[in-house]
């Protein structure tokens, strides 16, 4: 080619090869999505040995919509949001309490969920009939949870906190706790499933507030999942994830 070096082409193809090598690297990078996958029905993993799960559902439905490759991010909750913190996690999904202490660290999306706390007991138990009966009693929680913060104002003798709320339940059947509470949802589903016949929820819930889903601060991803999430809402997969999971359409 007239006018053109050789040491001009190579120079042009060299660069080329690169723009197409990180083309190719940023279009197959995928998000990194934190969950507690312990956290029954809101993500857990099946007996196909697949995670699952309320949480899990809405994401994929998410990710459809906004059009982004993902993969799921297993950790204990307090794991959580320091992944978003670090930049070691795009997103987080685990049932997280929007609350004001966390949106000073991580950004939330709109609420998508409404839930409260509720105290477990052992079936035959008949001295606690809710939270003000918790005075003075061992009571087990969840590590890093708003249930923690909640307990400490009830002027019991003992809080016992585990990483995964499994543990905690167990904890009142075997008789190592008066009591344990959690978010509503999750406590139901435990009593009609291992607890059968073993624990029962006492009381009204308490301190109902809403989950929203993690993103590390100023993340362009948030008004897309939020879109997303009104769009489900608006044209009833919402609707149809939550009879999955919880038998009936939400209020």
């Amino acid at each position: 080619m007239k006018g053109v070096s050789l040491r001009n082409v190579v120079t042009a193809c060299i660069v080329l090869v690169m723009v197409l090598t990180c083309s190719t690297f940023a279009a197959a990078e995928k998000l990194r999505v934190g969950v507690d996958t312990a956290f029954v029905p809101f993500e857990f993993k099946g007996k196909d040995g697949k995670y699952t799960g309320f949480d899990v559902d809405l994401w994929a439905g998410i990710a459809k919509r906004i059009k982004v490759e993902y993969e799921l991010v297993p950790m204990d909750f307090n794991g959580l949001i320091p992944g978003l913190t670090t930049g070691n996690l795009d997103v987080v999904l685990a049932a997280i309490f929007i609350k004001s202490a966390r949106e000073k660290a991580i950004d939330f999306s709109h609420p998508y969920f409404r839930a409260g706390l509720k105290v477990l007991v052992r079936e035959e138990n008949k001295d606690i009939n809710g939270p003000a009966d918790l005075k003075g009693k061992v009571v087990a929680v969840k590590t890093g949870t708003a249930t923690v913060d909640y307990v400490k104002t009830l002027g019991v003798k003992k809080i016992t906190q585990f990483p995964n709320i499994d543990q905690a339940y167990m904890e009142v059947v075997i008789g190592g706790a008066d009591a344990a509470m959690h978010d509503t949802p999750n406590v139901l589903y435990y009593i009609k499933t291992a607890g059968q016949g073993r624990v029962k929820a006492v009381g009204a819930d308490v301190k109902a507030a809403f989950y929203g889903i993690g993103l590390q601060q100023g993340s362009a991803l948030r008004d897309k999942v939020n879109v997303a999430l009104l769009e489900m809402q608006e044209d009833g997969e919402y609707d149809t994830l939550y009879i999955k999971w919880f038998g009936a359409a939400p209020e």
